[in-house]
């Protein structure tokens, strides 16, 4: 059996997704509620750090200027505009091209926008 110093080293190389899963996993095993106010200070940051955000927007920062047809297209595809528009957001770079998407949609326009020669940046929606 594992001495308490070993199991506390296993919790401490565990990412924090890892030690809420296991928090959630002792709590059913053992009919207990994990109380970040019972359990200090150090639970609260834990806990508020497993809240991942799931709306994200998703950021034009530049273009390659070789391939700037490419991105306008990609661009228009993708939000609907113009060509005015889209060559306006495209040149223009840190350009907002979709707002509060999932995480799974903002890494799709991602890839598309990146296949265009794009830099693009995915940020948490605040």
């Amino acid at each position: 059996m594992a001495t308490k110093e070993e199991i506390l080293e296993s919790i401490a190389n565990m990412s924090v997704l890892e030690v809420s899963s296991l928090i959630k996993m002792m709590e059913e095993k053992f009919g207990v509620v994990a109380a970040a106010a019972a359990a200090g200070p150090a639970a609260a940051v834990v806990a508020e750090a497993v809240e991942e955000p799931t709306e994200f927007n998703v950021i034009l920062v530049s273009c390659d200027p070789t391939k700037k047809i490419a991105a306008i297209k990609e661009v228009r595809a993708l939000t609907g505009l113009g060509l005015k528009e889209a060559k306006d957001l495209v040149e223009a770079g840190n350009a907002v091209i979709k707002e509060s998407v999932s995480k799974a949609d903002a890494e799709a326009i991602k890839e598309k926008l990146v296949a265009a020669s794009c830099a693009v940046e995915i940020k948490p929606v605040d």
